[in-house]
Order: structure tokens, then C-alpha cells, then sequence
């Protein structure tokens, strides 16, 4: 507990305490009884009444304050000291509980979210390490990042290999492995080698500024339900204490009227049980708070959302769409097929298609040299030719190869087998002779096909894949994921337009929602209801452009992010629907006469600390994660 609220702490317990006794006393003359009271009184509800004269000085009085001192002054002039004192110690019972919940939370946020170095360890000109402000770290600077310490600015490694733990940032265990020329980006926690890393970006641009700054700031952008209590407070509060007033004196009047006792005592009575029991507290407190923790919880998992209102529109998410490269793909080639012909072994057609390749920088020719695994031989291959738009041909070993699409096969004159596979085929000649062909394919993700399935189980009722390659190789990838619908050889502008065409056929209070990697997507990302960023770990355009940002490649998370959202809104609604519900029991009641001042405690503090409590769940997210991975 913080040091003002263990001061409120011990305030409430000298009010009770005193309380306590002096209950005990035997019957005191009305001032002295009244005195005495007004101390305890005092002690705990001073704050409260200093605010209240402070919102009425500002012409702003409409507020729980405002209420609380009207119900408990008033009490007193009935003579219902006990009563009035149990109001005003059993709202700041409330208001701590409140607060110990939100302090709570915010702690385990910004433990979770801890990635904020505090220094950068620089060599001065003498050779020694000197720890700096990260701030003062210029662009280009080599910084030293020992093992236990948190990486401070975004680099590349220039010197030294290591195991980093990116737990804070992607929510996953598992460490990633880096060498020299690898980049890496701040907020991970270096865990065995030193690493030497020269800085690519200031401080002030890396990723774990961009991030805490935008988990700090995601407050800001506030749900439709949020908005709605807003509006609805400023309304509802002087609504309630107009109510009141009139339930006072208009009740007396026409009594009076009719020839019967007035009975003011009695009906101020229930004005004020009615002020108690209607304080907006617990929907004032509840909402932001639910909200705050999904967003929370969603950061632990490596999900950064940018506001509540967009957490909102994830939970009524029922079309996605997804990009493919990068997305649902891994983004990188690979062989996926070796098909020798002739006397020709699938290690002689690699072999021969990684030696013709050897110079080519192309993903294709890296593709197949990562195929081949070894260390190449310069010395053996010699005569390189690149053929535009055909392939290459080389010596190697003395042989003349040729490696290339059909139209390379034609022109040495060879027939070539049809191929119906999705994929891109490098045939391969040496000699003049055809040896086979190679089939390379952007590989699907592990968990692409997983994420599909738990989609549809969260209720989705659409997916859709967009994506500039060639109809077959479109068509396998959404046969193999169980897409509902795909769109080959589309270019960004084409991808707009069929966004239109999704958004202009959805249903009613149904989203879209865009999946892409954050970076040629930005465009999508920006006209879908909610742009989701994956893979986007270290990427300035993912990070501007959408809504909602995954911090690793993992195609699954979506539909967790869908889980946090919708049981966050979940337990909004329950909250709503729960604290106006006994509250307007309560209401009733106590303008019948039928609920004394006790009734209204719990009406506001009782309803209070359960809106709390369940607002607080938002915050656990390991249950969803856990469904997740089984």
C-alpha cells in the first residue's frame, strides 16, 4: 500500500474505533452527543466534504462527493449520527478498496511491461564502460550489452552471439538465438554472451519507446461503453439529486395539503437514503478499470492494443482478412519438392542448382544454397551468366548447368515435364541434359491453419485471404488453411477495393478486421474497422498503422486477442447491468420507505467492491493463453 493509502487506512479504523465506543455510552445530552460524533465524522469524511465545497465553489457540485455530503449532513441534522457516520466510513472503505484494486493493476502492468532500461553501457575514451542516460545515446554509437541487462536502444550486433529473452515483448518463453549482423531491438533481456551492438535509432524512436508510449497513452481512446458513462454520469447525478430534493418536500407539501402530519423528518430521511444509493461509483470506477486491464492482460501476452475503444470493436470482429506473405506464410522461401530425372540423384540436382546459383543474391538461389547446406566452393564454378526473366547458367566442375523457369529449358531445347504443383519450379540441365526440377514455396506457418480453426470457434464468421501471388499458389495455401474466401494478383490499390467490397457486405454492428504485416499493409490496415499487425516486432510502419499489434509471428494470437476482448467487454456489460439493476431496487425502495440508511450502503459501496472485483478478472489472461495452446 502506498503511503495515502495506508493514511487513509488508519483514519477509517480511528473512525471505527471511536465509533465503537462511543456507542457504548450511555445516553449524552444532544450537543455533547453530537460533538462527540462529529469527530469521527470528521476524521475520515473531512476529504470528502473539502471536495465537495471545491466542486461547488467551481460550479461544478454534481458529483459522488456532492452526494455523500448531503446524505451524511443531513443524517446529522436528523439526529442520526451513527447512520451518518457509517455512510461516510463505509464509502471510504469503498474508495481505498477502489483504489488498492487499480494500484494492484497497475502494478502487475507495469511489471509485465518492464522493459524500460534505465542506462546504456558506452566506452569512454580511456576504454571503460560508462553507464548513460539511453537518451543521450546518438544514432550509430556501439554500446555494450552484458549478460542480466535489458537491450537499451534498437542495433545491429557487431560483435558476439547470444540467447535473448523477448518474454516482455512477444509473451512467449522461448529465447531467439542472435549473432553478429543480426538486429535486435530494445526492451529484451540479454541472457549469456556479451554483445557488442551499434545503434540504429535514438532512444526516443526504438521499439520500447514506442511501445510503453503507446500502452501509457492507450487510455486515451475510450470505448463507446466508456463514453456512454460518461455522458450518462453528468445526466444521471444532478437527475438523482433533483430527484431527491423534490422527494423531501413535495411528498410533505401535498400532505400538508390534504390535512394530514407532513412528516419532513421522514421523507428527508429517504431523500437522503436515495442520494446514497444512487452515487454512480461503482459504473464510474468498474468500466475504465475493465478496460484497463484487458489492455493489460492483452500486453502480457505480447498484444498491444491502442485504446479501449479499439478492444471494443476486436470483440465484434466476425470477417477477417488476411494478408499471405508474412502473414500466414513464413515471408521466406524454401525448397519443398526434389524431383531428379534420369540417372540424376536428388543430391546431384541440389548440388547443381546451388553451385549455378552460388552468386545470386535472389530468395530463390538463397532458397535453394540453404537447401544444399554446405559450404560452397567458389573455385568451382566459373562463366556465370544471369538471364533475364530466364535463370542463370555457370561452369561447375568443368559441366555447363543451367538453371531457370521453362522458357530457359526451351531455349536450350529440352522438354521439360508439366508441373501442377503451386510453387516455383527451377528446372536444372547439365550438359545439355535435363536433371530435374526443384520446387520452391513461401511455407506456410505452423500455427497458420490452428489460428483458422480457433476463429471459427470464437465465432468468426469469414476469413478471407489477400495476396498479390498467382491464383495456384493462392488457391493451395487456402485449401491447406480452410479459408473461406481468397483473392490472387491483387496490388495494394486492389486490396483497398476488395476491402470495400467485405466492409460494403458485412452485417450490421459486424467488423472487419485486417491482418497484414504492418508494413506494405499500412493502407488496409488503416480502412479496415480494426488493423491488426503481426509479426511486427521492431516495425515503425506496424506500429503507426494499426489498431492492434502482435509482437511476434504468431497467427494464433489473434483469436486470443479476440478472447481477451470479448471477455473484457463481458465483464463491462455485467458491471452495467449489475450496478444500475440493484440500484434501481434500491431506488425504489428507499423513495417507498422501505430501505433504511444500511440498505443504501451496500446499494453503493456493497456494488462497488463486486464491480471492482470482477472488473479486476479482465487482467488474467492466462486461462485464454492456456486454451490457446492446447
Amino acid at each position: 500500500m502506498t503511503k495515502k493509502q495506508k493514511k487513509a487506512l488508519y483514519q477509517i479504523l480511528i473512525a471505527l474505533a471511536m465509533v465503537g465506543v462511543l456507542g457504548l455510552l450511555p445516553e449524552l445530552p444532544m450537543p455533547v452527543e453530537l460533538a462527540l460524533y462529529c469527530i469521527p465524522y470528521l476524521v475520515v469524511g473531512w476529504d470528502v466534504l473539502r471536495k465537495a465545497l471545491k466542486g461547488i465553489k467551481n460550479r461544478q457540485p454534481f458529483d459522488e462527493c456532492f452526494l455523500m455530503a448531503v446524505a451524511t449532513v443531513g443524517a446529522f441534522a436528523l439526529g442520526d449520527y451513527v447512520e451518518g457516520c457509517a455512510v461516510i466510513i463505509f464509502y471510504q472503505i469503498g474508495e481505498l478498496f477502489q483504489s488498492v484494486a487499480v494500484g494492484k493493476s497497475r502494478q502487475s502492468i507495469s511489471a509485465l511491461m518492464d522493459i524500460r532500461p534505465d542506462y546504456a553501457n558506452v566506452e569512454n575514451e580511456e576504454g571503460k564502460l560508462e553507464q548513460v542516460d539511453p537518451d543521450d545515446v546518438e544514432v550509430g554509437t556501439v554500446i555494450l550489452v552484458q549478460p542480466g541487462e535489458r537491450v537499451p536502444i534498437d542495433g545491429v550486433i557487431v560483435e558476439g552471439a547470444s540467447a535473448l529473452n523477448t518474454a516482455a515483448l512477444t509473451g512467449e518463453s522461448l529465447p531467439r538465438d542472435v549473432k553478429t549482423g543480426d538486429e535486435i531491438i530494445s526492451g529484451c533481456v540479454n541472457m549469456t554472451g556479451l554483445l557488442k551492438v551499434r545503434t540504429t535509432k535514438e532512444f526516443g524512436e526504438s521499439t520500447v519507446s514506442k511501445i510503453l508510449d503507446l500502452v501509457e497513452n492507450s487510455s486515451m481512446k475510450k470505448a463507446r461503453a466508456e463514453n456512454f458513462i460518461t455522458r450518462f454520469a453528468r445526466v444521471y447525478t444532478p437527475a438523482v439529486c433533483y430527484g431527491a430534493l423534490a422527494l423531501a418536500f413535495l411528498p410533505p407539501v401535498v400532505l400538508l395539503m390534504l390535512g394530514q402530519p407532513a412528516q419532513f423528518g421522514e421523507w428527508v430521511y429517504r431523500a437522503l437514503t436515495f442520494l446514497v444509493i444512487s452515487c454512480p461509483c461503482a459504473l464510474v470506477i468498474s468500466l475504465p478499470l475493465s478496460f484497463f486491464g484487458g489492455i493489460g492482460g492483452a500486453s502480457a501476452c505480447g498484444i498491444l492494443v491502442k485504446g479501449s475503444t479499439y478492444l471494443e470493436e476486436l470483440a465484434r470482429t466476425g470477417i477477417v482478412v488476411f494478408d499471405k506473405t508474412g502473414t500466414l506464410t513464413q515471408g521466406s522461401f524454401k525448397v519443398v519438392g526434389v524431383h531428379p530425372a534420369g540417372d540424376f540423384s536428388p543430391e546431384q540436382l541440389v548440388e547443381a542448382a546451388a553451385l549455378a546459383e552460388s552468386w545470386s543474391k535472389h530468395p530463390i538461389s538463397l532458397s535453394i544454397k540453404a537447401e544444399y547446406g554446405r559450404d560452397i566452393d567458389a573455385a568451382r564454378v566459373t562463366g556465370v551468366q544471369e538471364l533475364g526473366g530466364h535463370g542463370v547458367t555457370a561452369q561447375v566442375d568443368g559441366k555447363t548447368v543451367a538453371a531457370g523457369n521453362i522458357r530457359l529449358m526451351e531455349k536450350l531445347g529440352l522438354q521439360v515435364p508439366e508441373v501442377s504443383e503451386a510453387g516455383t519450379i527451377v528446372h536444372v540441365a547439365v550438359e545439355g541434359v535435363y536433371a530435374g526440377y526443384l520446387l520452391i514455396a513461401d511455407v506456410v506457418k505452423p500455427h497458420s491453419a490452428a489460428a483458422i480453426r480457433a476463429l471459427k470457434k470464437a465465432g468468426v464468421r469469414k476469413t478471407v485471404m489477400l495476396t498479390g501471388d498467382a491464383e495456384p499458389v493462392a488457391k493451395a495455401v487456402s485449401a491447406q488453411l480452410g479459408l473461406d474466401e481468397y483473392h490472387a494478383g491483387l496490388l495494394p490499390g486492389d486490396k483497398v477495393d476488395r476491402i470495400e467490397t467485405l466492409i460494403a457486405e458485412k452485417k450490421p454492428k459486424e467488423n472487419l478486421a485486417f491482418v497484414g504485416d504492418g508494413i506494405n499493409d499500412a493502407p488496409v490496415l488503416s480502412r479496415a474497422d480494426v488493423g491488426i499487425a503481426m509479426g511486427a516486432l521492431g516495425s515503425d510502419a506496424a506500429i503507426e498503422a494499426a489498431d492492434v499489434v502482435l509482437m511476434d509471428d504468431d497467427p494464433a494470437k489473434i483469436a486470443l486477442a479476440m478472447g481477451i476482448a470479448r471477455r473484457t467487454l463481458g465483464i463491462v456489460y455485467q458491471n452495467i447491468v449489475f450496478a444500475l439493476g440493484v440500484k434501481a431496487v434500491c431506488l425504489l425502495l428507499g423513495a417507498l420507505g422501505l430501505a433504511s440508511m444500511w440498505t443504501a450502503i451496500f446499494a453503493d459501496v456493497g456494488v462497488m467492491i463486486i464491480a471492482v472485483l470482477n472488473a479486476t478478472r479482465a487482467l488474467y489472461t492466462r486461462d485464454l493463453a492456456k486454451q490457446r495452446q492446447d
